[in-house]
Order: structure tokens, then sequence, then C-alpha cells
């Protein structure tokens, strides 16, 4: 469902990239859109761009771009989240509008940690 002040944005990016960021966003249980509205809102709040933009190389592992390791970190996150799942274990996540840490439970019940 579209919400009231929701505005299409058009962009255009390289097939390869969008490809593959697709199919890190899926891994995530999101689509493009979500995603890109989660950096924007992320941008938001930071007032700035919400990662190092740097001249600077930043391979610190021979052979694997930033963007590798970004998606193979998030995919380890994912699998992770899906063996504590399937163990029926918790996991910890932070609630950004609420600013509370909590646990998830397999059903999809949460349990705030007090502090």
């Amino acid at each position: 469902m579209k919400a009231q002040n929701d505005v299409q944005v058009t962009i255009r990016v390289d097939k390869d990239v969008k490809e593959r960021a697709e199919n890190l966003f899926n891994r995530l249980g999101m689509n493009m859109s979500a995603a890109l509205n989660v950096f924007l809102r992320k941008a938001v709040i930071e007032d700035g761009i919400p990662f190092t933009i740097s001249t600077k190389s930043s391979e610190f592992i021979p052979g694997y771009s930033p963007n590798d390791i970004t998606e193979a970190f998030a995919a380890s996150i994912q699998r992770e989240f899906a063996k504590k799942q399937q163990n029926g274990s918790p996991i910890a996540l932070y609630d950004t509008e609420n600013k509370k840490a909590y646990l998830e439970y397999p059903d999809g019940s949460r349990q705030y940690v007090n502090g």
C-alpha cells in the first residue's frame, strides 16, 4: 500500500550494481525501494552520508572489494539469524524509533531490554 506522502524517484544505476544490490537486499528481506528508504532516513538522521567517503584505498583484504565484504558480512548475519530462529533462540536487535534494544523470538514477539 502506498502512503499518502510517498513520491516516486527515478535514478540511473549501473546494471551490474543494481542486480548485485537487489540480490543483497533480497537476502536481507527487503526490496530496492525499502533499502533506499533506509539509506535516505539514515542520511537525514546523520545529517550526512551515513558512511565514510574517502580517497584512500579501503581494500583491507586483497582481492575483495568493500562491496564484497559488506555482502559477505550481511549474508553471515542472515545465516546466524536463521540458525538462531531454527533453534528457537531469540535474536538481539535495536529499535531505532524507540531507541531500545530488544530480543526478537522466532514467533515474532519482542522483549525490550530494560535500561
